[in-house]
């Protein structure tokens, strides 16, 4: 029987196979997300490591969908990390970002909706949101890559939709 790519005989996957196929995406899912080439550079290779240190228990048939889960889960807990000690030293580039908004209203309102919106979200809503409306999956995609059903993901993003419509203003709702 043929055997995915990244897969060995022994039971688990060749991690040298799927850096040599995978490092790409993975790299562009870690910058989509952190916004700095250093920073996903960083992820993408722990993305890499954890694929090494578990190599033996990874039979995924979906090998793109198994790194691109990682690279997601990676990248959100290094955000998560970033939140939870703001007294770390800040990325340049993240701070250029975030400069380059329009003015400084604009940015301390944009933080302070975006941390009222997920602050109380199970990680699940973050990354369904994530992937539906930053990465443009359609809801079936979703369902499928979170492992809920696509009623599940609609209910999550509506919860989520009328949560930010509460916090707006009734003049900037949409």
């Amino acid at each position: 029987m043929p055997q995915a790519a990244g897969q060995v005989d022994a039971g688990g996957v060749d991690p040298e196979s799927l850096y040599r196929r995978y490092a790409p995406m993975v790299l562009r899912r870690c910058r989509r997300m952190l916004g700095d080439d250093e920073r996903a550079r960083d992820a993408m290779h722990d993305v890499f490591i954890q694929v090494l240190s578990h190599r033996e228990r990874l039979t995924e048939e979906a090998p793109s969908s198994l790194m691109w889960r990682i690279a997601t889960h990676v990248c959100l807990n290094r955000l998560r990390s970033i939140k939870r000690r703001p007294e770390a030293p800040s990325d340049e580039a993240l701070l250029l970002a975030v400069a380059e908004l329009p003015d400084e209203a604009e940015r301390t309102g944009a933080r302070a909706l975006l941390g009222r919106l997920f602050g109380g979200e199970p990680t699940s809503s973050r990354i369904i949101a994530m992937l539906h409306y930053v990465d443009g999956m359609t809801l079936e995609e979703t369902a499928a890559e979170v492992g809920l059903s696509v009623s599940g993901v609609r209910k999550r993003l509506r919860s989520l939709r009328e949560r930010l419509g509460a916090l707006l203003p009734a003049g900037e709702q949409a």
